[in-house]
This record gives structure tokens, C-alpha cells and sequence, in this order.
């Protein structure tokens, strides 16, 4: 998926991507990258982004990447993808310009390869993002386990 156009337009609808201001900067072969400036209706008590605006945007790697595994557009169609447990460390104050970064691994590409071809109604796959500063220091780490499913 060159370019991420796919991604970005079923990460669009999601309330919680676009109050973030989540950008997909690429999506390609099951690796996403995605950004976000800091709103500041989004800090916490330091002006750093508040943990649920990282959620959000580990969140959407992890989403985009999955998306990004799809061979052609249509095939993500009918895909619901739910957070089942996610975990989250904090590393340092989250400003600026922040990049979120997540790649499938094999495991997780093997999970959702079934799903995606219509041979599988369900999956679980776990997805690891990394989120760094404009400065290109390590904020944060996140791992979202998913529950995968072909309505």
C-alpha cells in the first residue's frame, strides 16, 4: 500500500485518530509509520501529550500496519480489529512533533494473513509500537493485543 492512502482513509473515521491529528506518513508491507504535532488540548499537567493521546497514537500504528499487510484495498473491507489489553511505558515527556513507528512481526503477519484472504473469520495478533520526539528520542513503547474479526 504505497504511500499509506489506504490506511489513511479507514484510519480517518476513528473520533479518537482525528482529535489527535494523527498523520500516516507511510504504510507499506506491514510496517506504519504515523505522526502527530501535540495539540494542547491534549497535555497533561507537565504540557507533555497526555497518556491517552499515546494510546491513541500507538493505537493507530499498530492499526495502520495491520492495514498495511492487505494486498489490495478491499481486503481490510469487513475487518474489525479491537484492542484487547495494551501496555504502555513511559520513557520520557512526550512534545513537539512525535513518530510513531510499528512493524508486524512474522507471527502477527502469519495471524492475520487468514483473516484478510477470507479463509479465517478471526485472529489474535499482538503489535509493538515505538514513539520518538522531533529530537529522535525514545518517549515511548507500546504493545497492543488485538482481537481480529471478518464480519
Amino acid at each position: 500500500m504505497p504511500g499509506g492512502g489506504t490506511s489513511r482513509s479507514l484510519l480517518d473515521p476513528i473520533p479518537a485518530h482525528r482529535t489527535a491529528g494523527i498523520e500516516v506518513l507511510r504504510a507499506a508491507d506491514g510496517e506504519a509509520e504515523l505522526a502527530l504535532e501535540t495539540p494542547a488540548s491534549l497535555t497533561n499537567v507537565i504540557g507533555s501529550l497526555h497518556s491517552g493521546g499515546l494510546i491513541a497514537l500507538i493505537d493507530a500504528a499498530g492499526l495502520a500496519a495491520m492495514i498495511a499487510t492487505a494486498e489490495d484495498a478491499d481486503a481490510f473491507q469487513r475487518v474489525v480489529p479491537l484492542g484487547a489489553v495494551a501496555s504502555l511505558e513511559f520513557l520520557a515527556p512526550a512534545r513537539g512533533r512525535l513518530v510513531a513507528t510499528c512493524r508486524l512481526d512474522d507471527q502477527a503477519r502469519q495471524a492475520l494473513r487468514p483473516v484478510l484472504s477470507g479463509d479465517s473469520a478471526r485472529a489474535r495478533l499482538t503489535t509493538r509500537a515505538e514513539v520518538v520526539d522531533a529530537v529522535g528520542e525514545l518517549v515511548c513503547r507500546g504493545r497492543f493485543d488485538w482481537s481480529v474479526r471478518r464480519t
